[in-house]
């Protein structure tokens, strides 16, 4: 007969925290949030990527797009980039997010002089960038000959067949620096001049790339942003277990800092010829992620492969009918304490730290705190992040409420057969996710901050001021049915459900 658990499968809704001694010095102001990312010799050596947040955002179509994985990195998260598109289409997302604020950017809209301000409303519009060089061939490389910003122009004021040589600042009157100028000294030029962008140039006068005032306002505003060496954004990217040798080589070429094989159920071998393919051809300079398990056998499997990170998960998110459609999958709480069992196991054995991701089964924000309590040193979330504004699927209103749409890759709409097949035809042979919509929820800035101050108050109630001493401190209790009960508002009228409330 089948192994039988005796104990059983448990979901977040089923525990509570129970606080500890709060310190004085244990503030949220305090907490830092830090918590790595991919494996390491824990106590040797220090973990070559970070996460200045623990939240990740999940590789799918309807949340984690180039805008989405901006707006994360800037708060301290990362993005996984979608696979579940061509590789051109993903490797292009991946370089969108590592130029979009590189310290040095490289121009992605050129001006010739034979142009007019009709180019410059309609490049304005598609990209939505307000400076615009002009250069001799109207390239990012060309001669230098000026520079057209919002400044200069007027659309309702001024003809629209005006050339944009008319209305630019030449550059005998523009202020340039060389491209021996370091990224602190152009930000000293900036300041000087009191400019919005200061162009670096070649000794042949050539457009290299600009320097922007927003980008040194946008760090000192956002401390916790994902930078990667050389000041860009730091970006994430799936990937399937069929097409790996033509994705892979593309999205390393795009700037990807990380990848993840994007599958719904990682303890196959279909993963481990994956990793072992990376690691010939690229060694540790690569980092991968592995998964779906709910097990500390599943854990074994992908950790001795080799995964740098292994996600932990199956059925449990709001869009994955897996367990219904195939009776598959484990309560996210009881997957996520037996794993983290095994992957301290690990780590004892081997001395090397292999972080696991709680992805799936989230639903309120202290949801987070208690995958983090029971050992989860990050968490990936799909709902939540395809709430707002950033996520690239389509805001619309139902009954006179505003969704956002939000659909699962093993849904009929995503067909993902790359995530969902075991090796079969390239089909999708019947459905795992379905079609839905979220409520929306307005700025992904908004919405994380007061995520992340309820789970710093959270911490601090167990007296803890970073992840690893939130992990030693935190006491879990199972709850009964009637406790979640008590836990909520009860036995009152709310004002706002009050017949003739506010009148």
């Amino acid at each position: 007969m089948a192994f039988y658990y005796e104990e059983p499968s448990r979901t977040f809704n089923e525990y509570l925290l129970v606080p500890g001694h709060t310190p004085a010095s244990c503030v949220p102001t305090a907490v830092n949030l830090k918590t790595p990312l991919v494996r390491y010799r824990k106590g040797e050596e220090e973990c070559p990527l970070t996460l200045n947040v623990p939240m990740v955002s999940a590789i799918m179509a309807a949340v984690s797009d180039d805008k989405m994985a901006v707006a994360l990195a800037t708060e301290g998260g990362l993005s996984f980039i979608y696979g579940n598109q061509t590789i051109e289409q993903e490797a292009a997302m991946v370089a969108r997010v590592k130029n979009h604020k590189a310290g040095f950017v490289v121009s992605d809209a050129n001006l010739s002089p034979d142009m007019t301000l009709a180019d410059v409303v309609a490049l304005k519009e598609r990209l939505g960038h307000s400076t615009m060089p002009v250069t001799d061939d109207g390239t990012a490389t060309g001669k230098l000959l000026g520079i057209v910003t919002s400044r200069d122009y007027r659309p309702s004021r001024m003809d629209l067949e005006t050339k944009v040589t008319e209305v630019m600042t030449p550059r005998e009157k523009m202020i340039v620096a060389p491209v021996s100028t370091t990224l602190k000294e152009a930000n000293d030029i900036i300041w000087e001049h009191k400019l919005n962008s200061l162009p670096i140039v070649d000794e042949n006068d050539h457009l290299v790339s600009f320097v922007f005032r927003k980008d040194y306002d946008s760090h000192k505003e956002n401390p916790l942003e994902m930078l990667d060496a050389d000041k860009r954004y730091m970006v994430g990217a799936g990937i399937n277990s069929r097409d790996y040798a033509e994705r892979v080589p593309a999205l390393v070429e795009a700037g990807a800092d990380v990848l993840c094989i994007d599958s719904s159920e990682g303890y196959s071998d279909w993963q481990k010829f994956t990793i072992e393919w990376v690691r010939e051809h690229y060694g540790n300079s690569v980092k991968i992620g592995a998964g779906n398990v709910v097990d500390a056998e599943g854990f074994r499997f992908l950790a001795d492969c080799g995964a740098d990170f292994i996600k932990v998960g199956i059925g449990g998110g709001s869009i994955c009918i897996t367990r219904e459609t195939k009776g598959i999958g484990r309560g996210q709480a009881t997957a996520v304490i037996e794993v983290a069992k095994a992957r301290d196991e690990y780590f004892a054995e081997t001395g090397i730290y292999v972080p696991i991701c709680s992805d799936g089964g989230i639903v309120y924000d202290h949801h987070i705190s208690l995958a983090l309590a029971m050992g989860s040193d990050f968490v990936m979330l799909g709902r939540y992040f395809a709430r707002f504004d950033e996520s690239p699927s389509e805001k619309v209103l139902v009954n006179g409420t505003y969704m956002k749409e939000y659909w699962g890759e093993g849904s009929a709409r995503a067909r993902n057969w790359g995530r969902y097949d075991l090796g079969g035809k390239k089909s999708l042979s019947f459905e795992e996710g379905v079609d839905s919509y979220v409520p929306y929820a307005g700025s992904l800035k908004d919405n994380m901050a007061v995520t992340l101050l309820k789970l710093k108050s959270t911490m601090c109630n167990c007296g803890a001021l970073t992840i690893p001493e939130f992990q030693e401190k935190a006491k879990l209790t199972i709850v009964s049915g009637a406790s979640i009960t008590e836990g909520g508002a009860h036995d009152v009228l709310q004002k706002d459900k009050a017949p003739y409330a506010g009148r």
